[in-house]
């Protein structure tokens, strides 16, 4: 690649009280001589001076998620949009997991629900799952945001603050799964559709998400073939080569199964990996030779 390509690393107006590790994305892009801004996705900007635009610490989106697609569609009219419009949209809303596992792949128990919460309606997600704990969260989400962990027989504690933020709103109930708290959530990473690296994430203690935002301890893994054929096979499922792609696996019920597929803003965590950083660039760089030569 002869000439200094320029590509844009989509942000939100502040990363305080984030933990962003892009900068060795950029550094490694940098030697490939493909020069990167980070910028806002709220600012009005010439996109088409940009060769490529990708989505990356987008981290307030779901605050304002109609806005985003509309900042997303002036963009992608205007350049290349990584990952493509089509796919944040499908991937926008949890209830994408519904599309997966009708292709057959395993993911965790989910009611979709758009109707007021009652205890009654939590104590009958409680049976129907088999748990005493529960998950609700919004269905457009993002670093646990909104996100509770209620207990069976103290839903009444809880109701008013649950009506109050989740009135009007889509949102999802989901079984709490003790592994996540004994074992972890496990994420792998894809790049131009080829596995890169692997973590696990464990929340601190006495509390159950995982994001270091929250506490969570991130520690990089060697994959067994088990965790790999599961991601493997969720990636397939998507049907297409993607920029970068993360695979959030937890154990249910003894096996393993989809808690989220991460295709917009993920946290990529190139820290944990000495070869994670050079492999994303590799995929950019692809990404733009595919493009443009």
């Amino acid at each position: 690649m002869g000439k200094t390509l320029k590509v844009a690393f989509l942000s939100t107006d502040s990363l305080e009280g984030f933990v962003s590790d892009d900068e060795l994305a950029q550094e490694a892009l940098s030697r490939r001589n493909i020069e990167v801004h980070t910028v806002s996705w709220r600012r009005h900007l010439d996109w088409a001076s940009y060769e490529l635009v990708i989505i990356r610490t987008t981290w307030d989106y779901q605050q304002s998620p109609e806005a985003f697609i509309s900042a997303l569609e002036k963009i992608n009219a205007a350049t290349r949009l990584e990952n493509p419009l089509g796919i944040v949209k499908w991937n926008l809303e949890k209830s994408y997991l519904k599309d997966l596992e009708l292709r057959g792949i395993p993911t965790v128990k989910t009611w979709f629900l758009d109707t007021m919460p009652s205890e009654a309606l939590l104590e009958d997600a409680c049976r129907k799952f088999g748990s005493e704990e529960l998950i609700i969260k919004p269905l457009v989400s993002a670093n646990a945001d909104f996100t509770y962990r209620l207990r069976s027989g103290c839903f009444s504690k809880v109701i008013g603050l649950l009506q109050t933020t989740f009135s009007g709103k889509k949102y999802l109930l989901q079984p709490f799964l003790e592994s996540v708290v004994e074992e972890g959530e496990y994420s792998v990473f894809y790049f131009g559709g080829h596995f890169s690296h692997a973590i696990v994430k464990l929340p601190k203690a006495e509390d159950f998400r995982v994001q270091e935002e929250h506490g969570g301890q991130i520690l990089p893994i060697l994959p067994t073939a088990e965790l790999i054929a599961a991601a493997d096979r969720v990636i397939r499922s998507i049907g297409r080569s993607l920029l970068y792609a993360r695979v959030d696996l937890v154990r249910q019920n003894g096996e393993l199964a989809l808690m989220e597929l991460e295709l917009i803003e993920p946290s990529l965590y190139f820290r944990t990996s000495p070869t994670a950083a050079s492999n994303f660039a590799d995929a950019v760089e692809k990404c733009l030779n595919d493009f443009f030569f």
